[in-house]
């Protein structure tokens, strides 16, 4: 077995020259930008991966050294987190490219060092696989960087040194890799805080995926530099001169913003080059920091206020609520000579820092990974929810969650007692309710924002103060799943749902058998199992459900296996779609008129059908609903927001008839409304009040629960169409401590 001594002090290992002098200079920047320095380890390290390299050679025709190398000098410059992950970057492919072994790793740089290169060695073939292997690498990539977080910024190091020698490999590839990175590590360095890392990234992957778009905004810049440097000169010259006089120590400069978000603001408003006015920021860096650095920043923004008009809508204070990557600045846009609208961020040399460094500038100012940051922290926490969620997701699924949570922009919210929280934007309250803790989710059956109950659906603003209602009787509406946003909230609905959904099976698979037993049937479950398919069920649990569901009759199974209809099922199945949905035409071109009720099926009048008002989701004239054909012909109308409607559109698309209402003559519908409020005295009464003598609607049922002074109640009734059902959720609003009046389906 090799021994790192044997190689570490070998007297014959020849370095070239050029390498000497790059390991100095990897060196003079590790004690420019990092707070100590082992510069032992630094040179065990480079030694030792020049050695195990030494037959190596990278596409571009350069000894494979000179990659670990560049890729430790980004780690100390552009990252500048420590000297371990320096060191693990002149490592970082010795393990998987070399001899060399992890335990050999471990035996002369100790177990830290090992855990970072096991991590990299691990992640490297990220996206390299298919859909199921594309989920599997992602987690991967999780796991490690949950692990030690040095292993994820030496990987930005590396994937940025690959982009900058992109050239070197065939187009396919460079494709493949420019797309890997727009897609995933470019928005998780935007979300550790490494925007200098984060913006070369999405620039070199905008040069090999949309080369014309990217030159000729490169050019455009060019050749707009002359003016927008006079016109900055001109703007910054008198603020600077009052920055003097008050005794600010600053710098100041502007800042072109970098060619991919000028792209993409290109495309997103479908304007050129010369018509978005932000291609470039003034920023005011002041060398102040603690209290005194955030007041000086308030005083340099009155300043400027007093120099130039501010656009107050596009004022963002980030220093009081910062982003959740640890971001701070003073964002304003005025308007400045010629009428031309600038962005100003104001901020200290400490934030500054921790804008472009992110998660390793919290490092060097708070010393150390234990104190680094509360919301790195909190990102990490989101990782490992993600990880642990406990019902397996679709590979495409669980990918693009992961992908969308990274960039989201952010709101920040308060809980009744003050306290922050940042949620993305377009959460709801009922992330909010998931974030505060899963049994609040659970459980949340309304909230209050600012002081009024709203929907559910509702959409969070920045500095709404959000109370969530609950109760331990209430259970998630599987609705939930197509309005939150949060990762938290998606998959305990989602689990949540497949377990109903289980159950539900359980339930029709015991409802089968009771009939099965009744019909003194005895079918095993592979007989059963060809039953399902010649009915043109995917399989036996899908059966099951739809039983339990109540969108297949047990009844109608009793009867099709007694029939012994299998031959004409079998007949059946080769019908092509067309054929099977003439036939169902042909069907409705039978049925009698007789006036009793209508309904616009595939554009035309049909009357006297024999149709069925889904239990699952009670429609009423006025809703938008659709016909599903059951396999008995019947008609079985649901909702299109009906909790069953996805599988059914989506499984089922041959069976599904167009419906609109047409008209209903002396007709009453059930429908069910939830409500919520305060216990009081007298409040069912008034309740029943409203609706069977105000409105002159019969009540079928109402159940009331209260707990801790709030009650929820649930009432059905008998209604003639939406209209109907509007005014009274509107009549029932209005009654002294009703909070919240829903429409609900059971």
């Amino acid at each position: 077995m090799l021994q790192a001594s044997t190689i570490l002090q070998k007297t014959d290992l020849d370095i070239e020259p050029d390498f000497e002098e790059q390991l100095a200079e990897l060196l003079a920047l590790c004690h420019e930008h990092l707070g100590s320095v082992d510069e032992d380890m630094l040179r065990r390290s480079f030694r030792l991966s020049y050695w195990a390299h030494r037959n190596d050679w990278r596409a571009s025709g350069e000894r494979y050294i000179s990659h670990p190398l560049q890729v430790a000098k980004i780690v100390a410059k552009d990252i500048g987190f420590d000297d371990i992950s320096v060191a693990a970057a002149l490592l970082h492919d010795v393990v998987e490219d070399t001899e060399l072994s992890l335990d050999f790793i471990r035996e002369e740089f100790g177990e830290t060092m090992a855990t970072i290169i096991d991590g990299l060695t691990k992640i490297s073939g990220v996206f390299e696989s298919r859909e199921l292997g594309q989920a599997e690498n992602v987690r991967k990539l999780m796991l490690s960087m949950a692990t030690d977080i040095r292993v994820i910024l030496v990987k930005f190091a590396d994937r940025l040194h690959n982009m900058r020698t992109i050239e070197a490999l065939p187009k396919e590839k460079q494709l493949k890799k420019a797309s890997e990175t727009l897609d995933l590590f470019a928005p998780l360095a935007h979300r550790f805080g490494l925007f200098s890392v984060k913006s070369e990234l999405e620039d070199l992957c905008l040069k090999v995926l949309n080369p014309e778009s990217y030159h000729e905004i490169v050019q455009r810049l060019e050749e707009m530099a002359e003016e927008r440097e006079a016109y900055i000169a001109a703007f910054t010259k008198p603020l600077e001169e009052h920055l003097r006089e008050e005794g600010f120590e600053f710098d100041i400069y502007g800042r072109v913003k970098n060619v991919y978000s000028i792209h993409r603001k290109m495309k997103r408003k479908n304007q050129p080059l010369g018509e978005i006015y932000d291609i470039f920021a003034i920023r005011i860096v002041l060398q102040s920091d603690g209290k005194k650095g955030k007041e000086d920043c308030w005083r340099v923004y009155s300043l400027i206020t007093d120099l130039y008009k501010p656009l107050p809508e596009r004022f963002r204070d980030f220093i009081s609520v910062p982003k959740s990557n640890g971001y701070q600045s003073l964002h304003t846009t005025v308007l400045g000579p010629k009428g031309r609208r600038v962005e100003v961020q104001i901020r200290t040399q400490e934030m500054h820092e921790i804008a472009e460094k992110g998660v390793a500038a919290h490092w060097k100012y708070k010393e150390g990974v234990g104190d680094a940051d509360r919301e790195m922290d909190q990102f990490l926490d989101w990782v490992r929810d993600l990880l642990e969620n406990p019902e397996p997701e679709r590979a495409t699924e669980f990918v693009k969650e992961f992908r969308l949570n990274l960039y989201d922009e952010e709101i920040y919210v308060f809980t009744p007692m003050g306290d922050l929280m940042t949620l993305p934007s377009g959460a709801t309250p009922v992330d909010f309710a998931f974030k505060v803790h899963s049994e609040v989710g659970m459980q949340c059956i309304g909230a209050k924002v600012n002081g009024k109950m709203v929907p559910l659906s509702h959409e969070l603003k920045s500095g709404d103060q959000v109370e969530v209602i609950t109760s331990k009787k209430q259970t998630p509406n599987p609705d939930w799943i197509n309005f939150v946003v949060t990762h938290k909230a998606r998959s305990r609905i989602r689990h949540w749902r497949n377990k109903q959904r289980r159950e539900t099976a359980d339930l029709g698979r015991e409802i089968w058998e009771k009939k099965a037993d009744r019909a003194s049937l005895e079918v095993s479950d592979q007989d059963l199992q060809d039953y399902a398919h010649e009915l043109k069920f995917p399989d036996l649990q899908q059966l099951f459900y739809e039983i339990g569901s109540g969108l297949y009759e047990a009844d109608e199974l009793v009867q099709y296996i007694k029939k012994g209809h299998r031959e004409d099922e079998e007949a059946a199945e080769r019908e092509d779609e067309d054929a099977l949905r003439e036939k169902y035409e042909k069907f409705l071109d039978t049925a009698q008129t007789t006036g009793k009720q209508a309904l616009l099926i595939n554009g035309e009048l049909q009357t006297d059908i024999a149709v069925n008002y889904a239990a699952c989701c009670n429609p009423i004239p006025g809703d938008e609903v659709f016909g599903f054909v059951s396999k008995t012909g019947t008609i079985n109308i649901h909702r299109t927001n009906c909790r069953n409607a996805p599988d059914l559109l989506t499984n089922h698309p041959d069976r599904i008839l167009e419906v609109d209402w047409s008209r209903q003559k002396d007709i009453q519908f059930v429908a069910a409304l939830r409500l919520m409020g305060e216990d009081r005295v007298g409040m069912v009464n008034d309740i029943t009040t409203v609706i069977s003598k105000n409105l002159k609607t019969n009540i079928r049922s109402i159940t009331v629960d209260t707990e801790d002074g709030i009650f929820s109640g649930t009432v059905v009734l008998h209604v003639s169409d939406l209209e109907h059902l509007r005014r009274l959720m509107e009549r029932l609003k209005r009654i002294d401590g009703i909070h919240g009046v829903y429409r609900f389906e059971e």
